[in-house]
């Protein structure tokens, strides 16, 4: 279906939103969208493989994207570069196709949202993002996981759900400093969460608010794992700044225990605490996504 070609010229437009596989983007010769700030495109079709990054293009004052994929949108990867973005919200849908690119260039972005449900196939380009200070992430992929860190290293507040069940020498390389994260959510959902989580308590000294949970689809899906951190290392997160600790869905597993008692003997400044047990004790299943 296409779409009126006066909608590309329309000067007083703010927001626009797409959804379904039958409307068709076809970006005429002639756009002008200089007042356009909100594009919400969900499972939509574009004419060519440039009709995404050509519109963006269009788009001088563009604060907020979200955009969702469809197996056959006609496009091979997604091209944002947009220098007055500030919101992202990206979708990663497993039926997609895999030989899909992602390139980010967003140097004003304050906050992005990616949910990648397909562990391989996808590449990313992701330029460094110097302003971004909220992030919520959810990965299957250590690698891409990786290149999300690297370009998100001024963030404030992270949220995470990530599936890396292959023991890894490291969950991200040296380098790689939360030097203002306050506040971190994690998912508990796979094998090495415990690993990830140190290594983020290791990395991010001015940490303030620290929430686990467990959900009721990841909670039977990784293994129980154990405590092998050398006590004698206290993050300095954990001695200096962490005032706030939660843990929904607690089922009182030894690698849990241990590191529940490893942050109440170490984190001096502590001032609030609490700990939640499952819902369903007998299932072990909990449902937590309070922010």
């Amino acid at each position: 279906m296409l779409l009126p070609s006066s909608l590309y010229t329309c000067k007083s437009l703010v927001t626009l939103k797409l959804t379904g596989h039958r409307l068709l983007v076809d970006v005429p010769r002639t756009v002008s969208l200089p007042s356009f700030k909100t594009l919400l495109l969900h499972e939509v079709t574009y004419s060519t493989e440039d009709s995404l990054r050509l519109l963006l293009s269009y788009c001088p004052l563009l604060e907020d994207l979200v955009i969702g994929r469809d197996s056959d949108d006609h496009i091979r990867g997604i091209i944002i570069i947009s220098p007055s973005l500030q919101r992202l919200t990206l979708p990663i849908d497993g039926g997609a196709s895999y030989s899909n690119e992602y390139v980010i260039v967003t140097p004003s972005l304050k906050y992005i949202k990616v949910e990648n449900y397909a562990a391989e196939g996808f590449s990313y380009l992701v330029a460094h993002m110097p302003k971004v200070e909220e992030a919520d992430i959810i990965a299957q992929n250590q690698h891409h996981l990786e290149k999300l860190f690297e370009s998100i290293t001024s963030v404030k507040r992270l949220s995470l759900n990530v599936w890396v069940n292959e023991e890894e020498e490291y969950m991200y390389h040296d380098g790689i400093y939360f030097s203002q994260l306050e506040y971190l959510k994690l998912c508990i959902s796979f094998d090495y969460w415990l690993k990830l989580l140190f290594r983020l308590l290791q990395d991010s000294p001015k940490l303030r608010v620290l929430k686990l949970y467990v959900s009721c689809d990841d909670s039977r899906k990784y293994e129980a794992g154990s405590w092998n951190n050398d006590q004698s290392s206290v993050p300095e997160c954990l001695l200096e700044s962490l005032e706030s600790f939660e843990f929904a869905g607690y089922r009182g597993r030894p690698e849990e225990r241990d590191f529940v008692s490893f942050i109440f003997k170490n984190a001096c400044r502590l001032k609030s605490s609490s700990i939640t047990a499952p819902l369903y004790p007998d299932e072990e299943t909990c449902s937590s996504t309070e922010t």
